[in-house]
This record gives C-alpha cells, structure tokens and sequence, in this order.
C-alpha cells in the first residue's frame, strides 16, 4: 500500500494545482489607506486671469509702482506748500497786527488779514490733499476697486489742473510755471493711465485671504 497512489482510499487526497488568482473575476483595486485628497478641507476654485490655477502675483506691476512712487512725490510737495502757505500766512497776520498797533486801524491792516485767511485756507487745502496722496499710495499693496477708481480720478484731476496751469503759463510766458504745469501733468496722466491698464485693474481685482 502506498501512501503516494492517488486512488489509494486510505492515503492523503491529492493536492491540488493552484489556481490563477482572480480567473474569472474581475479585479478590484486596492483599497486606498489614507483619507482621499482634500478631505476634511473645501477644495479652492481656480481663480482666472492668473497663470497656475488660484497662485496670487507675488510683486506689484511696474506701472503701479511708479503711479505709487508718483503719489508719494506729489504728497511731499503738497506738503511743502501747505506748510509754507501756513508759515507765510502767520507771517502776513503778524505784519497786520503791527500796523494795526502802530497805525490803529486802516484798510491796509484788513487786506492784510483777509489775505493771510486766504492763504491759511489754501494751506489747509493742500495738507489734506498730501494725506489723500499718502492714504492712495499705502492702499495700493490691499486695496480694493475704490483705491483705483479714487486714484484714477484723482489723476485726472491732476492733469486738468496741470492743463489750466499750462495754459496760464502761456499766456504769460513764464518758462518756470511751464515746466511745472507739464510735470503736474505727466504725473496726473500717469497715475490716471496705471488705474486704466489691464494691470491695475487685474491687481485690485487679485483675491484676498
């Protein structure tokens, strides 16, 4: 009696060929072992107008620096003006106020204060104005749609002074008021034409976190 004859009833059954693993069913996939992407977290959509999906620009467009440079330039020579306007006004209500001690009141002392309210007035008028110009140039890195429909006005506010300026200069033929009336200009153009391109507008319009 051999334990190795296959119809040996009291022998070991005969092992079996092992079959193809999967033969004639279909074959699943491994089951994932972590959380599928994204989960737990709400997916970004992709934000257009930008190369790679939602990625932010990392800088400021050239254009926009230089209308921001150009505002905090006219900031400073409003300030300048403001303040020498204010001096100038005390110094002319100072020289009312002697000729009113010395000469008592006479018409020359009036003229004196009204100019020298004038004068303060104006003073007044162009230290808000180098706050406005500060306030724009610090709110181009986050601000919104009003920053450049302000700053793009206030531009061509700039040029049309500039333009009255320029044509009074020619009137009266005074070289100095004319370069300052085309300087007025160019930076009023300027920053009107940075909020106009398609940079500034893409630039205010980029999402915020």
């Amino acid at each position: 009696m051999s334990f190795g004859d296959p119809n040996n009833p009291y022998g070991p059954p005969p092992q079996q060929p092992p079959t193809a693993p999967g033969y004639g069913y279909p074959q699943q996939p491994p089951a994932p072992t972590g959380p599928p992407p994204g989960y737990g977290f709400p997916q970004q959509p992709a934000y257009p107008g930008y190369p790679g999906g939602n990625a932010m620009p990392q800088s400021m467009p050239g254009l926009m620096v230089t209308a921001r440079v150009m505002l905090y330039i006219v900031a400073a020579v409003q300030a300048l003006i403001g303040i020498s306007a204010m001096f100038g006004a005390a110094t002319i209500n100072d020289a009312s106020n002697a000729g009113e001690d010395t000469f008592g009141g006479n018409s020359f002392s009036d003229l004196g204060h009204a100019s020298a309210g004038i004068i303060f007035v104006m003073a007044l008028l162009f230290l808000g104005l180098a706050g406005l110009s500060i306030t724009l140039g610090v709110k181009f890195s986050r601000g919104g749609q009003g920053i450049r429909i302000t700053t793009m006005i206030y531009g061509i506010l700039g040029a049309l002074f500039g333009l009255l300026i320029l044509i009074g200069a020619a009137d009266a033929g005074s070289s100095a008021v004319l370069i300052w009336a085309l300087l007025w200009i160019g930076f009023g153009g300027v920053m009107a034409a940075a909020m106009i391109a398609p940079t500034g507008s893409a630039w205010f319009n980029r999402p915020r976190y």
